[in-house]
């Protein structure tokens, strides 16, 4: 590949003679050879797209496939100027950006064919090809969801300072998403080292780009004060071009916009009836097939037709043969179903119990010193969020990190998408990311970072995806904060295969459970509850960690079982105390991890104590509850003298009254009165 300087130095038009004397090649050879290979290129997408068309039609490609086909220039001169340690993202069309950062089309092909030797094991499939070894952090079938991990990707750079760049590719689709928006402006305000390439085809998926747009996208960039160019994206010499001047300005600081105008051939998916476009506006562009445009250039160059078909002729036996090949591939073995959702966690041994005389702190001051000690120890962590810098977190709770730690710890704007976004990219690019969400409730902004790419990157990368992640968020009713700021969202997140979620009870426990989470190879969301901000416990010594995932017993007993998790557990053992008075022994389990659950304390307790109350702060229908309620029933089903209760909120949104807030908050007493009944039974 030819280097960016050399691609500015020689251009596309200049036919300067090097001087013969120094043995080197002349500019004209030189650029006749790069025009060859970008040919080359554009020949492999070109046939890598014909031949997956046609093995979808025969049935042999399962799901959705959206090709590119027409747009090859684009991919292949945008990619031209990268290195092996610049970044892209990609889109649900994102075959030919694959290709040309440099994935092998065997792979590939045996991905879409759903094959255990594929790019990602048969895990991903068309629309979500990555390679992150390569700097593919994925296309995705997400419509704008790569641009904010790639502001994240561009933000290791920076940390790093190593001088690669993020290029996020998106379809002119994409930019009426608040992703792209967020992702846009945090890059201008932390002019991170982005270009932000749009692929401007015409159209989002059936409508027409006039239809979605009330303005250009020169004016609407403007507002970022981001650079804007703009490039024929059907001339693959021309986008070399200026992603080699974008890249440039990128690395400089400067954070650019590429509106490349380009057109697909072919429909938003195979199968689409196309209803939408004319005939004649399809023949119109393909007369400006990019491949044709540069074969033209090719003979300028002194390139023979002979040549010409030649390589086409090599490229199509290469396929050919990468075809056949991934053809005979095995399928996944379906006993291979459970990997790559959750990567192994390092073994932490529980720590001994802290002594009757260690000095006492509060839950806040766990938080700030859990995550002081990992900045200390780790140069890859680093924390993001609203106000966590300058302001200290809204709570105080990182108050003073960034006068220590300078640019590790970063204001971002109000954007949970791009913040959430951000953690991603940093986490796939090697850094342990510990990005903030104000309020549990805002991860309903943010969700799908979390949903669909925090939580299933790594297994649809077949376990190539680093995820490193830690979102920190807090919750807690009773202080009349209302139905947008009191909800205890944490079945909602628990049943989403590939996250963990940790909700800790003391001092103690979260900041032992907070390293533990930061060091943790999976995405952890980690749930503190803000009513326990001046909770005062135990301090630990500097180098406590808790495992993540499992139980405790913090009281034991012999009559009741009960099972609990954050300020909640407390709860439990206040009603504990109360009932022992009337001779009822409750063992106290806190669940401290709600995903992945450590049932087997909870299974074992049962076993002895034969009645088992489950309370929780959120609403009691679909919450944890159930899911212990039932696993226990399946698992422990005759070892049951009493039906299993379940204290929590009533099924309505978190009421502002404080009457009526009291009413639907459970507490102590409700937590006491169940385990009388139960006792009774």
């Amino acid at each position: 590949m030819a280097s960016g300087d050399e691609i500015e130095r020689v251009g596309w038009t200049t036919t300067t003679q090097r001087d013969a004397a120094t043995g080197q090649r002349d500019a004209a050879t030189g650029q006749r050879d790069d025009l060859i290979e970008m040919y080359r290129r554009m020949l492999v997408i070109r046939g890598f797209e014909e031949r997956v068309a046609a093995l979808y039609r025969d049935g042999e490609v399962p799901g959705f496939v959206h090709l590119s086909t027409g747009q090859e220039a684009s991919a292949v001169g945008a990619c031209w100027p990268l290195g092996d340690s610049d970044v892209i993202t990609s889109t649900h069309r994102g075959h030919g950006h694959c290709l040309a950062k440099g994935l092998d089309p065997l792979g590939m092909f045996a991905e879409l064919m759903a094959r255990d030797t594929g790019t990602n094991r048969g895990r991903g499939g068309s629309m979500h090809i990555a390679d992150p070894t390569l700097g593919i952090f994925g296309a995705n079938g997400i419509v704008g969801a790569g641009i904010p991990i790639a502001a994240g990707a561009a933000t290791a750079h920076r940390l790093r300072n190593n001088g690669a760049i993020a290029v996020a590719f998106f379809g002119d689709g994409a930019v009426p998403q608040g992703a792209f928006h967020e992702a846009v402006n945090l890059a201008a305000v932390w002019d991170l080292a982005v270009v932000f390439w749009c692929e401007n085809n015409g159209y989002a998926e059936f409508s027409p780009a006039a239809t979605q747009h009330a303005v250009g996208l020169e004016q609407r960039i403007a507002g970022y004060g981001l650079e804007y160019l703009a490039v024929d994206g059907n001339d693959v010499g021309a986008c070399a071009d200026t992603m080699t001047r974008a890249a440039a300005m990128a690395r400089a600081g400067r954070p650019t916009f590429v509106e490349a105008t380009t057109y697909r051939w072919r429909g938003h998916y195979e199968g689409d009836p196309q209803r939408y476009r004319t005939t004649d506006e399809l023949d119109d562009w393909q007369q400006r097939d990019p491949i044709v445009a540069h074969e033209r250039r090719l003979s300028a160059a002194g390139v023979t037709n002979r040549a010409l078909a030649e390589l086409r002729a090599e490229v199509d036996r290469d396929l050919d043969e990468a075809l056949e090949n991934a053809r005979s591939a095995p399928k996944p073995d379906v006993t291979t179903l459970h990997h790559f959702v959750v990567r192994d966690r390092p073994t932490i041994p529980e720590p001994p119990s802290l002594p009757a005389d260690a000095p006492v702190f509060r839950m806040m001051d766990a938080v700030h010193a859990a995550l002081e000690a990992e900045l200390e120890d780790d140069a890859s962590v680093f924390i993001a969020g609203i106000d966590v810098g300058e302001g200290g977190n809204v709570f105080g709770l990182t108050r003073g990190l960034r006068d220590r730690f300078g640019d590790r710890v970063r204001d971002t704007p109000i954007s949970e998408t791009a913040i959430v976004g951000l953690g991603v990219g940093a986490a796939m690019a090697g850094l342990r990311p510990v990005v903030e969400v104000m309020y549990l409730d805002f991860v309903g902004v943010c969700f799908d970072q979390l949903l669909n790419q925090a939580a299933k990157l790594p297994y649809m990368t077949g376990g190539n995806a680093l995820m490193g992640l830690t979102v920190r968020t807090q919750f807690g009713a009773g202080r009349s904060s209302g139905s947008q700021h009191s909800q205890s969202l944490e079945a909602l997140l628990a049943h989403i295969p590939g996250l963990t979620v940790v909700m800790p009870s003391t001092p103690a426990d979260a900041y032992g459970l907070l390293r533990a989470a930061i060091r943790d190879p999976n995405p952890v969301v980690f749930i503190e509850n803000r009513l326990t901000y001046g909770l005062k416990g135990p301090r630990p010594p500097r180098e406590h960690v808790l495992p993540v995932g499992r139980s405790a017993i913090v009281r034991p007993g012999t009559d009741v079982t009960v099972v609990s998790v954050s300020r909640m557990v407390h709860d439990a053992l206040a009603a504990a105390e109360e009932v022992a008075a009337h001779g009822i022994s409750v063992e106290v389990i806190d669940l401290r991890t709600v995903a992945p659950l450590d049932l087997d304390p909870v299974l074992d307790s049962v076993r002895r104590t034969s009645r088992l109350l489950i309370a929780h702060e959120a609403v009691v229908p679909f919450g944890i509850g159930a899911e212990i309620a039932a696993r226990v029933a399946a698992e422990a089903f005759w070892s049951l003298d009493a039906p299993i209760e379940r204290v929590g909120a009533a099924p309505t949104p978190a009421p502002y009254s404080p009457e009526l807030e009291r009413a639907w908050l459970p507490g102590r007493s409700d937590i006491a009165d169940a385990l009388r009944r139960l006792a009774a039974v």
